[in-house]
């Protein structure tokens, strides 16, 4: 493949022992010395020692920016002996990568960098987006494009396709870098040659997988794939020494992380404040405070109305359990109800009798009057209006506290008194 070349080693089995035992902490130190910019040259360089020949690795990482799916990055294998390399990039813009250094003494010596965006420019000489690239040959997984912590995973190839014996680069961004240890290489009817690797990484660390063979690093394309959770939750094969996400600054030095350009990385000495997102979350949390005080109000507003229909009107004056007539509609209660004056018959006086010296006779003692009960005679009332009612004389006055009744100079008239007679309900016969 164009532009990759492979490292120099004696044989395959003595560089993976060799790289095994290699320490994987950074013997030296790089960064990008011009932002990744669509088809312009990429500089790296290098600083505090190494052992030369050095190399980069340059992963396309995430997914192509065309909308239709071409995928026109190649993997990137560039070696050189002095402290500096400087080379085209053929992606596109808004696409991402990550780039490893290493020097003699094994692969990833100089780092990871973190996944960092390439930055568009005018120049697209470099770019044909109606053809995609395609590796000399493919790894494969079993079971399929998944990676789970401490849970057993085949990698495998079609051997007609490789060069020589392949070897693989586990390659996590912004972190550790090293050669996935191969063991008990055998073929099988279902998923070829390959062997059993388990993933001693942390689950949620996301991480690629690149395919090397004797014509080159990146001849077999890379995976990208997230460690799965072990749903035994078997974390035994993990320990200090496991690849890693490093906590501290990424190796690459001050890089873009999106298509303005904006750089982040070790060199990155300020941090600027996201004014947009402050503000966002001041205003979501007003909003959403009012939301709970109109909620509150309603609550309140609806539990007092639903409150007030369930009262019930007191009335004081409510009539005894055993009133004989219910209330039609419209009518008031029975204490409400007016009750007509009624005139008592005329009694019979035993002084009319002595004054004329003889008693009078049936026909001329006056009789009740016909439909008008008598008042007096009644020793027994209702159940509700119990003794009869006494009778008293009343006088109605008409009062003249609200002015003259007419105006313009009548003479104000006496108020008339209306007299009524006793109704001698105390004399009896």
């Amino acid at each position: 493949m164009t532009g990759l070349v492979a490292l120099t080693v004696p044989s395959a089995t003595k560089v993976l022992l060799l790289l095994e035992l290699l320490p994987l902490t950074a013997a030296f130190s790089w960064t990008f010395q011009s932002a990744p910019t669509q088809c312009q040259n990429l500089s790296i360089s290098i600083s505090g020692g190494g052992t030369p020949p050095y190399s980069v690795l340059i992963i396309p990482s995430g997914s192509t920016p065309f909308t239709n799916g071409t995928e026109v990055r190649k993997i990137i294998s560039q070696q050189f002996s002095s402290n500096s390399v400087s080379f085209q990039l053929a992606y596109p813009a808004e696409s991402q990568l990550v780039a490893v250094v290493s020097d003699a003494t094994g692969f990833g010596t100089g780092g990871t960098s973190a996944e960092a965006e390439v930055v568009s420019s005018s120049d697209s000489s470099c770019i044909d987006a109606s053809k995609s690239v395609v590796p000399d040959w493919y790894l494969n997984l079993d079971p399929s494009n998944q990676l789970v912590q401490c849970t057993a995973t085949r990698i495998w190839w079609t051997s007609s396709n490789v060069s020589g014996n392949p070897f693989f680069f586990g390659v996590i961004p912004g972190g550790d870098s090293f050669v996935i240890p191969e063991s008990n290489v055998n073929t099988t009817s279902d998923t070829g040659t390959g062997f059993s690797w388990t993933p001693n990484v942390r689950e949620g660390t996301t991480m690629h997988i690149v395919g090397n063979d004797n014509n080159g690093n990146g001849t077999g394309g890379s995976s990208r794939l997230t460690v799965g959770q072990n749903l035994q939750n078997d974390n035994s094969c993990l320990n200090s020494n496991s690849p890693s996400s490093t906590a501290g600054t990424p190796a690459g030095g001050s890089y873009p992380t999106d298509t303005s350009g904006d750089s982040s990385g070790g060199s990155s000495t300020s941090s600027n404040t996201n004014v947009g997102a402050i503000v966002g979350g001041v205003v979501g949390g007003v909003l959403g405070l009012l939301a709970l005080l109109l909620i509150f109000y309603f609550i309140r507003r609806r539990t007092r109305q639903n409150r007030k229909n369930n009262e019930k009107p007191v009335d004081l004056l409510q009539s005894d359990e055993g009133d004989e007539r219910p209330n039609g509609p419209g009518e008031p209660p029975e204490y409400y109800r007016p009750d007509p004056f009624i005139v008592p018959d005329p009694t019979y006086d035993e002084s009319s009798a002595s004054a004329s010296g003889r008693p009078l006779s049936a026909s001329e003692r006056p009789t009740s009057r016909s439909g008008t009960p008598d008042i007096a005679s009644s020793s027994t009332g209702t159940k509700k209006t119990g003794a009869p009612r006494v009778l008293r004389p009343v006088n109605i006055i008409q009062h003249d506290d609200a002015g003259p009744s007419e105006v313009g100079g009548k003479k104000e008239e006496e108020p008339e008194t209306i007299e009524l007679p006793p109704a001698y309900t105390n004399i009896r016969k």
